[in-house]
């Protein structure tokens, strides 16, 4: 199947435009900071075809490639000096792209010093150099001279072109594709985050075996992407979702997220007010929080990454505001997804508001105000009556769930669903029994409970039954026994100030 072009395809993606604008302004240097070698020759090459009244041609040089037109076999080596003092003299205009520049800025005051020089001898005569590196190196005497660009990772429209590129590639090598528009749509947003030579491997990953790219190649997209958060240590990618039938209990909650999937869902046709930004689920350990946010990863059908607090503040990532920040523009470039923030309230506490904590909450409230409408937020805290007033109040999350003990219907239901998910009959069993020896359970109890009966069944060689369920009731005692005070104190405080996830009464 052959792609077709699309509107999207005529547009100019964000780094074209960052382009445009400096090229409109008659800036002469520029310090282009990105390790995407080959998409700063596309863009360039693009730019030099596009932005003039006539085509300007590229040059390009590398320490080890010399300079060549862009086109050409083979350069002519030039050291850095040499290459500078061949700009400034150049009679015409042109793009000039210096790779890897920052060190011989670093090393050499004459560079410079010349690079001081070309300023005057390129403005407003059409030639424009760039600097490209990946690593940030701008001196101080250079400081006001040039323009900085942090290329970010590609967004939808870039990596529309790059995959109607890719698909034509394909096809001509034999393969196959569902090049739709609706489809390669679907697939961009797959691989938001990454960059193009990323993207690239993800593809080739994708259609490796099969030689098709179409909507069955998603997973393989995903577990690219997994590869690249997993790797920074502060963003971990959760593929062990749940369905929202694994839940327990919880009805009010499954049903809000069941009417804001459709919301989200239509969020590029929505203002912005109206696209669901996230939740914040609290309640007592055991009770399913964790379980909740997997079913909204899988109910909203996308990829959930988790931010451990704890790991922000380890100190193995540098200070934890910067920690906090890199996590939350990966959370950026990454989406759509599904971020959960994993104990909230270990980072963000009333108790430091004026310290670092009450710094990370203020930018924590500035991102969750500006995110991208892609991302939806799912925070999980225990002791939700350790966060400021400021986050829980309407407006920052969408609501405020909170997640009791069981009742009595919950833990049947609960005990059907491990009893299911081990490929036990639950309809076998008088679970009716279990409700007044399991009263005050966790659902976390209640299918140790499980694991505990099947296990001793299984080391005896014959089937469950009944009464391993009874007897394993008694060997644990739950949660609301043995910290009773905390419990009952998370109970009360919840009581006024959040919505219950479930129907039954308080």
């Amino acid at each position: 199947m052959t792609s077709q072009p699309s509107p999207s395809s005529a547009m100019e993606s964000k780094s074209l435009r960052t382009l445009r604008d400096i090229f409109a302004s008659g800036r002469p240097l520029t310090y282009l900071q990105s390790a995407e070698e080959r998409r700063i020759v596309q863009l360039l090459e693009t730019a030099a075809a596009r932005f003039f009244d006539t085509p300007r041609p590229l040059w390009i040089w590398s320490l080890t490639e010399g300079l060549q037109q862009a086109g050409e076999a083979s350069g002519r080596p030039l050291e850095p000096r040499a290459v500078l003092d061949f700009i400034a003299e150049h009679p015409e205009p042109g793009v000039f792209l210096l790779k890897d520049f920052h060190a011989p800025m670093r090393e050499s005051p004459a560079i410079r010093r010349r690079l001081r020089d070309l300023y005057d001898r390129c403005l407003d005569r059409g030639k424009f150099v760039v600097l490209s590196s990946p690593v940030h190196f701008i001196p101080e005497e250079l400081d006001r001279s040039l323009a900085y660009i942090e290329l970010a990772v590609p967004d939808l429209i870039e990596l529309d072109q790059f995959l109607r590129a890719e698909v034509a590639a394909l096809i001509a090598a034999g393969g196959s594709a569902e090049a739709d528009d609706a489809t390669l749509a679907q697939m961009a947003r797959a691989l938001q985050g990454l960059t193009l030579d990323e993207a690239r491997h993800a593809l080739r990953r994708a259609t490796a075996t099969t030689r098709h790219l179409g909507p069955a190649s998603l997973p393989a997209l995903y577990e690219e992407k997994r590869l690249l958060v997993n790797r920074s240590g502060l963003v971990q990618f959760v593929a062990d979702g749940t369905r929202i039938e694994y839940v327990g209990g919880l009805d009010i909650m499954k049903r809000w997220l069941l009417e804001r999937r459709q919301l989200f869902q239509m969020r590029d046709s929505l203002s912005a007010e109206i696209v669901p930004k996230g939740l914040l689920v609290m309640g007592i350990s055991g009770c399913g929080k964790s379980l909740s946010v997997k079913a909204i990863a899988s109910c909203f059908e996308l990829p959930l990454y988790r931010i451990d607090m704890s790991e922000i503040f380890s100190g193995r990532h540098g200070p934890a505001e910067g920690a906090f920040a890199k996590a939350c523009r990966m959370l950026e470039a990454i989406a759509p997804a599904v971020a959960w923030f994993d104990e909230i309230e270990m980072g963000i506490t009333s108790s430091e508001s004026a310290g670092e904590q009450g710094r990370i909450f203020a930018h924590f409230l500035t991102w969750m105000q500006e995110k991208t409408t892609g991302l939806f937020v799912a925070a999980t805290a225990n002791r939700i009556d350790l966060l400021p007033a400021e986050m829980i109040r309407k407006g920052r999350f969408d609501e405020v769930f909170f997640v009791d003990l069981p009742l009595d219907d919950e833990r049947i239901e609960i005990f059907k669903i491990h009893l299911r998910r081990r490929g036990v009959d639950p309809e076998r069993f008088n679970l009716e029994r279990l409700k007044r020896f399991t009263k005050g359970w966790t659902g976390a109890e209640v299918e140790q409970s499980v694991v505990s009966a099947l296990t001793t069944a299984r080391l005896e060689n014959r089937e469950l039954t009944d009464d391993d369920l009874l007897r394993a009731t008694a060997n644990i005692v739950p949660l609301s026994k043995t910290m009773k005070e905390q419990v009952d104190h998370i109970r009360i405080w919840a009581r006024d100030r959040a919505l219950r996830a479930s129907a039954s009464e308080f």
